[in-house]
């Protein structure tokens, strides 16, 4: 379980907790601006950040081949957890994705993505010299198409599209044949837009109602300017934020005080507002330097297994942030997913630090020949 003699402390990438801290930290600055007087959402954030770093530097010390072991019983209990959820879970904005444990309330959407991409790494590295084999490659889909149905019935669509871009990923990186890639694209591509003009047909049956407004009213905003209220607003807020922000001019009234959930959905139209366009690109390249540090950790992982945790994880964050600021900026429609650290929600924080611990062990593993 902790094999700390066998760690090379000097390769423990203080940078990259560093770096989380930092966005924490802005994440909440950015969260107290917003909660209302009866609300105590910073203090829930900076006690959750604190609590995240220490979970963060645990999950680090504890080696990552010891808990893919537990691969069944992690993908178990995730699987208990979603049906708790729909038998008897709490619901919030016509959604039912909550548990609640005495004081405790989370999303087991969130804890979903590690544990499958855990559960995926540990798959494919059992069936490494098959991975191209029809009944292999389904049997993954299956193991991943259980657990999305759970989440997509709650429903969350969001989430469900971060696990199917990981599941992705990490089967290109686990040495998917062309031979199967490029048959897939050129029938996935024309699908993918078939699908696109399907859904926002009146007879359409694949997406509730008011996802399907979602994604027609990002193509005839005016139309819809109901749906498209949180964004519109979001992005005139971010706009007003010009060059340097207003977070030197505490007197002047605030964009985003017109966004609902901007503590969490649009939290980056709080962060444009106040920091400007200079503020926006630094909270990018932070990104931009987390996503690195975990595609680096893949190339210089010391086995296949650690090698598809990090790329599932680097596919986790890079598509949390692509999509939460194209949804922000009016590029993407609604989806609802959180922007990692930044945004409040103490479920999205800790699956978040759970990722980062996972990067430091992998990082801190003895090097091995790696095949």
């Amino acid at each position: 379980m902790f094999k700390l003699k066998q760690y090379d402390f000097k390769r423990y990438n203080v940078t990259l907790l560093i770096i989380v801290l930092i966005i924490g930290i802005i994440g909440s600055f950015l969260i107290k601006q917003v909660q209302t007087q009866d609300e105590n959402l910073f203090i829930k954030q900076i006690a959750g950040l604190a609590g995240g770093i220490v979970i963060a530097v645990i999950v680090s010390l504890i080696d990552y081949h010891f808990i893919c072991s537990f691969y069944i019983v992690l993908y178990l209990i995730n699987m208990v957890l979603l049906v708790l959820v729909k038998t008897s879970g709490k619901s919030l904005n016509f959604a039912k994705r909550w548990l609640v444990i005495g004081p405790l309330q989370f999303q087991p959407s969130e804890l979903s993505k590690i544990i499958l991409i855990l559960f995926i790494a540990m798959l494919f590295t059992m069936f490494r010299a098959k991975i191209n084999n029809i009944f292999i490659i389904l049997l993954a889909i299956v193991s991943v198409a259980v657990p999305v149905y759970f989440i997509l019935d709650q429903p969350n669509l969001s989430t469900s599209l971060v696990i199917l871009f990981i599941f992705a990923m990490m089967l290109f990186a686990a040495g998917l044949s062309w031979k199967i890639i490029l048959p897939v694209l050129v029938i996935g591509i024309p699908t993918f837009f078939g699908l696109l003009w399907y859904v926002q047909q009146d007879y359409q049956v694949l997406l509730n109602p008011y996802q399907q407004e979602r994604v027609i009213s990002i193509f005839h905003p005016e139309e819809h300017q109901e749906t498209m209220y949180q964004q519109v607003n979001s992005v005139i807020s971010i706009g007003s934020g010009q060059l340097y922000g207003k977070v030197f001019s505490p007197d002047e009234k605030r964009g985003y005080k017109r966004i609902p959930i901007s503590e969490s959905d649009f939290i980056f139209s709080v962060a444009g507002e106040e920091f400007g366009f200079i503020g926006g690109c630094i909270i990018l390249a932070l990104y931009a330097v987390i996503i690195y540090i975990c595609l680096m950790t893949a190339r210089k992982a010391p086995d296949y297994m650690g090698m598809l945790i990090a790329v599932g994880l680097a596919s986790m964050f890079a598509f949390q942030v692509f999509v939460n600021i194209g949804v922000a900026t009016s590029l993407l429609p609604n989806t609802g997913i959180p922007l990692p650290f930044l945004s409040y929600g103490l479920s999205s924080l800790t699956s978040g630090m759970l990722a980062v611990g996972l990067i430091l062990n992998i990082r801190l593993q003895p090097g091995r020949i790696r095949r």
